[in-house]
């Protein structure tokens, strides 16, 4: 597949995933929200079993992209996105009938969360292995950054949609129009008119057989010893150690207890970064023209990193500590945003495409499993020295992404992705 030679304004099959894309992270965006609603109005569930809840959707979705990779590079990728699309309205769909039934459990929720959890993750992974063969190596940037744009959209708009509808239909009414998004975008990747490249044979003795381990060491072999690749797979791992494990264990209880503020505040600092990423997606590509990816990955991470320095500080600012706070939100959401659009990128353009499956998966693992240990290990430390002085642990110890980043000559020298 390639793109024709306009740009991705006048390519059908780009414009027809894009749409696909934003119908479904819409509606994703109306079921994170509907999920607990229900678990709590309809079922009764207490905090533990809305955070299980919420455990349940992530957790096994790391366990199946140590089974993703391999499949996803020996598969067509159009068949498993669309696949995963009519899973998840299926499942979601499930949601609305057992409560009109009268049968709907929290553990029926749980199980739901689950495996809509599970198909969301093959579809990221086959997701980024198929944009490169839609696109080509030349449109990346572009096309990473409309989804981005996109996906940020989806976090602005989303919640507060999915507020307006439970409020009006109720929440498993709700579970219906999200359903309906999914089947929309199924629809929208069958009309995808590019023919996609046979897959990679399942016994490349160039890379490796098609058991579990092979598929490992070949998403290793790709993915953290590339030059380039691999640097960037460091920094996020330290990311989500550090700046994501704190982010996710301490930073609500930071604001609510630490900062003492209300609930409308902290909805109101979170929402902007929302907007924060969907100017992080414009000016990436930018970024990119002027400073080429590797200088412009750097600087982006770097500036992203340092603006959580503004989270500790917040709480010295007095009156100011709410500015501050949605400045970090629009400014690190931003640059982060435009990093992540540049290392997806880069990934894509420098690994060949039948391996781009299992070294996703191998990054999907990575981070999935560093994020839950930096957020255990950051509750243990704010238990011994402070919510603030755990916060600023994190934040500075964040700064080694961007600094891994650095020291690679490779990233650094980059000057055409």
């Amino acid at each position: 597949m390639s793109p024709p030679p306009a740009g991705l304004s006048r390519h059908p099959d780009f414009l027809r995933l894009w749409a696909a894309q934003a119908v479904s992270a819409l509606g994703s965006r109306v079921s994170r929200t509907a999920l607990p609603v229900i678990a709590i109005v309809s079922l009764g569930a207490d905090a533990a079993g809305v955070a299980a809840l919420s455990a349940m959707s992530t957790a096994p979705g790391v366990l199946v992209g140590l089974f993703a990779g391999g499949l996803v590079d020996r598969s067509r990728k159009r068949p498993l996105l669309i696949g995963a699309d009519l899973a998840r309205a299926a499942l979601i769909l499930s949601v609305p009938i057992a409560a009109w039934a009268g049968a709907l459990t929290l553990v029926h929720l749980s199980a739901v969360a689950a495996l809509v959890g599970v198909a969301t993750s093959l579809f990221q992974i086959a997701d980024n292995a198929y944009l490169p063969a839609l696109v080509g190596q030349d449109r990346l940037v572009e096309a990473n950054a409309r989804l981005e744009g996109t996906e940020a959209a989806a976090e602005i708009a989303g919640p507060g949609a999915a507020g307006i509808l439970i409020q009006v239909l109720t929440a498993p009414v709700t579970m219906v129009a999200d359903a309906l998004s999914y089947l929309g975008s199924a629809a929208l990747l069958g009309r995808i008119r590019a023919v996609e490249a046979p897959a990679a044979p399942a016994g490349d003795a160039a890379e490796g057989g098609a058991s579990l381990l092979e598929d490992l060491r070949v998403g290793l072999r790709h993915g953290l010893g590339h030059p380039v690749v691999g640097a960037t797979f460091l920094a996020m791992g330290a990311q989500a150690l550090f700046s994501g494990g704190v982010f996710s264990a301490l930073y609500m209880l930071y604001l609510l207890e630490g900062l003492r503020l209300d609930p409308a505040a902290v909805g109101l600092i979170i929402s902007a970064g929302g907007v924060g990423a969907l100017g992080g997606s414009v000016v990436a590509g930018w970024l990119g023209r002027r400073l080429g990816p590797g200088p412009a990955m750097i600087l982006s991470l770097a500036v992203g990193q340092a603006g959580a320095v503004l989270i500790p500080l917040a709480a010295h600012l007095g009156r100011l500590a709410v500015p501050a706070l949605v400045l970090h939100q629009l400014l690190g959401d931003a640059f982060l945003v435009a990093f992540m659009i540049h290392a997806v990128s880069a990934r894509q353009s420098m690994l060949p495409l039948h391996v781009l499956g299992r070294v996703n998966a191998t990054l999907h693992v990575l981070t999935g499993a560093l994020l839950p240990a930096g957020t255990l290990a950051a509750g243990w430390l704010a238990g011994r020295i402070g919510v603030e002085s755990a916060v600023w642990c994190g934040v500075v110890a964040g700064l080694a992404a961007p600094l891994l980043l650095l020291l690679r000559p490779a990233v650094w020298r980059l000057r055409a992705a």
